[in-house]
Formats: C-alpha cells, structure tokens, sequence
C-alpha cells in the first residue's frame, strides 16, 4: 500500500515558511481565504460547494451514492489534511468519482437527525443515498499528536470501497441500515441552539463578516453541553462521553483498514469477549463497518449502564459472532481530555486549568523522583472567562494534589467528578504543592 498518510497543514506550512519569498507579499486576511476557498472550489467543479440539496438531486438523476464532507471554512485551528494530496491520490481519485460529492462548509443549518458524528473530529465524511440512507462514516479526531493512530489514505479508499458495495446491493437488503440513523436530537439544527439563536443564521454571511457567521462542528459538542448545564447542572454520562472512543473498550484499530484490529487490550470488555488481535469487524450490533467513526456511532448507542453488542466479525478468513458486554459505567474508561471541546468543561469545572498526567520529561523538570505520579498544571487560561484559576492564585507546574478532598490521576476522572459531583455555585478547596510547599486555592464551579 501507499506510504502517505494524513499530513498536518502546520508541517507543510513551515516547509513553505522555510523558503524566503521573492518579493514582500501581504498575508491574506481568514476572510480572503474562505473566499478564495470557495471560488476555488466552484471553478474546478469537482466538489457541490455548500448545496446539499442540489447533490441530493443529483444523486436521484444519477443513482450514485453521495459522499458529504463536513469541512468547515479553511479552518486553520484544526485542519489536519492536505486536500490536494487526497483528490489526487492515484487510489482515492478514481473511487472519489463514482461518488456524488458534496463538501459543506458550515454546520449552521446541518440536519442533526441525519449527520450524527464526533464532532470534536475536523474532518468528518457521510457516504449515503439519495434517500438518506446513511452507509457509513469516516473522520478524524482532531488531537494534536495522536490522530493519525485512527485514520490514513488507505483507510479512507477502504471506506469508499465499503460505501460502494452497500450501495450496489439491492434495496431489499438495505433494511438494517435504516438503524443507522440514531434517536432524534435535542434541537434539529445547530442554529436553534439557545447559545447560538442570537448569533448565528441558518446560512452563511458572504456579503458581510462570512468566518464569524459560521458554526463550526465542534461549537456544536459545546452548544450541547451548555445547554445540558444550564438545564440540569451536571451532564450526563452520555453528553460527557460522546462518540466514545474504541480504546475506552479495549479496541485499538488498524488505520489502514475498515476494521481489523490491531491490538486489544488486556482486561477490558474487548479481551474478555475473546476479540483479538487481526479480527476483521464487519457488523457491530448489526451495522456495517466501514471505518472507527461507525464503531464509535454503534458504541455512542450503548447507554452507560451497559449493555450488549453483537460482533460480526471474520478470523483468518472465517466468519464469527461473538458478544460484547459493556459493564455500568463502561463509558468512564475513554478519555475526553484530548478533546477541544473539553476546554469549556475546564472553564466550568477547573476555572480553566489544564491538567496533565506527569511523564518522565515533567517530572525531570520539577525535580521530582521517578515513582511521582499524578497531575500538573500545564496550563492556566488568562483570559476571561477561562481565568478563575489563573485569579485564584494557580501557577503552571503545580502539582495538584487533592480536588475536594480527592484525589486523580487522569485529568478525565478530575473532570466526571467535578462536573457531576459539585453542585453548580458551590465553591471547592484545591491544594497543589508548589516546590515542596502546599498551598490551597478556591474554584467555584461555572454554568
């Protein structure tokens, strides 16, 4: 197979930053390039700009499946792919063509009762007929470091591959994939979000300021939980843990594939079910696998007091069905920290405090021995309203010792607790130890 992968927009950004330019050149402003962007887009003609509606159409008139990229204006804070690379790669080209193509660019008026997704990825495809019939998914996670452990090239050519051999079979046998459209949201656009209904409209601004007229796909992750706060004070295990990743079960897939599985991790639900390591996932819970987003949808169904799922799967070459039990409380084994969604939980909970386990680099730097283990502030917002910790007197590198008395080692712990354990407006004792000294600091927990 192909040896590229995903490549990072910041790395190409600094080998073109590496050469001197000619001549002075005037930096573009964000505005200029969403609108390059889009001229770009409808010139070449290979991408529907922003119309799901006329793709639907054409999918009618075709009978090919469509492929819908939900790709934000030229989104610079979590871009994570060249797009040229992929329109161009000599195995995703030509399989890019027997789709109808759709890319839109802004979640303000997106069908939330169709596009179920993580939205914390920053590049999330739907491959679905022109009736709504959802095939399947593909994104990917818009961690810093370790997104391309879940996604590739190939990975992506596999999931088409998938999308087209569902879409070739005859509709009789399309039944079960009506399942893959989940229970209906809270509010059906994100644009009726409470947080969002004075702000934003259901379509874009181009004749004014088009990037502060666009929500993007995470802001929808925030909306979701502000409201749920606001609502009822703490969130519920389903709002905390969305789209749970396959390792909070013990699944560590193979990028490169629909579904093989790479490794799985000793006692978890995964190895006590018997799953192991080159099983190919074809079905979970009866729905097609075309790639991690679509076991992160079945898995995002399992409530938190757990629950079953049947796994279809093959082993070297046989077909095999085994069963999955989740435990109560399965969901609190993922980690939402490495999520940019989870900065508002911090706001709410931590008074913007970025907490981070101490690694062998940490604890050289504070001087601290081998076995310490535990948390240390990385960082304190700054700036309202993330700045209640900073006020309060935290400094980065402090070593956080007890949160209300207790005491955590994964931030993600730190967080379920604070958020769903403290009552809203009541304020908690935190002690952290600074260069051999306890000091003890007050947060207050945030709507």
């Amino acid at each position: 197979m192909s040896a590229l992968r995903w490549i990072p927009a910041v790395t190409l950004l600094a080998m073109l930053a590496a050469v001197p330019p000619a001549h002075a050149q005037t930096k573009p402003t964000r505005q200029q390039k969403v609108l390059a962007d889009r001229d770009k887009v409808l010139s070449e003609g290979f991408w529907i700009y922003n119309d799901l509606d006329r793709g639907l159409t054409e999918a009618r008139q075709t009978g090919r499946p469509l492929l819908v990229a939900l790709r934000c204006l030229p989104c610079e804070e979590c871009v994570k792919l060249d797009e040229e690379l992929i329109e161009q790669h000599a195995e995703v080209r030509p399989l890019l063509e027997q789709f109808v193509r759709v890319r839109l660019v802004a979640a303000n008026n997106l069908d939330l009762r169709l596009f179920q997704f993580d939205t914390d990825q920053s590049f999330a495809v739907f491959f679905l007929n022109a009736e709504g019939t959802i095939y399947g998914r593909f994104g990917t996670r818009s961690d810093q470091i370790q997104w391309a452990d879940d996604v590739s090239i190939e990975g992506l050519a596999r999931a088409m591959e998938g999308a087209l051999e569902l879409h070739r079979l005859p509709a009789a046998e399309r039944g079960d994939l009506a399942a893959k459209r989940g229970p209906a949201p809270e509010f059906p656009t994100p644009h009726e979000f409470p947080r969002f209904r004075e702000k934003y409209g259901p379509t874009l601004n181009y004749e004014g300021n088009v990037v502060q007229s666009c929500i993007h796909c995470h802001m929808i992750g925030d909306a979701h939980r502000q409201s749920a706060r606001d609502r009822d004070g703490a969130l519920a295990e389903t709002v905390l843990f969305p789209q749970p990743h396959p390792r909070a079960i013990g699944l560590v897939l193979d990028p490169q594939t629909r579904g093989t599985l790479r490794q799985v991790t000793p006692d978890t639900p995964a190895s006590r079910a018997g799953l192991q390591p080159g099983d190919e996932l074809r079905r979970l819970n009866n729905q097609p696998v075309l790639s991690m987003a679509d076991v992160q949808w079945v898995l995002n169904g399992i409530p938190p007091e757990g629950g079953k799922v049947q796994v279809d799967l093959r082993r070297e070459g046989q077909p095999l069905t085994i069963t999955l039990t989740l435990p109560r409380n399965w969901r609190r084994s993922d980690d939402i920290a490495w999520r940019a969604s989870s900065w508002e939980l911090r706001r709410m909970a931590l008074g913007g405090l970025y907490f981070k386990e101490l690694d062998e680099s940490q604890r050289e730097k504070l001087g601290l021995p081998a076995d310490r283990t535990g948390l240390y502030l990385q960082h304190a917002g700054k700036f309202a309203p993330h700045d209640q910790g900073h006020r309060a007197g935290f400094l980065e590198g402090d070593l956080l010792l007890r949160f209300a008395g207790q005491t955590f080692t994964r931030e993600t712990d730190l967080l379920r607790y604070a958020l769903n354990e403290i009552p809203v407006g009541q304020t908690v004792d935190v002690e952290v130890e600074r260069k051999g000294t306890v000091n003890t600091f007050r947060l207050e927990m945030r709507r």
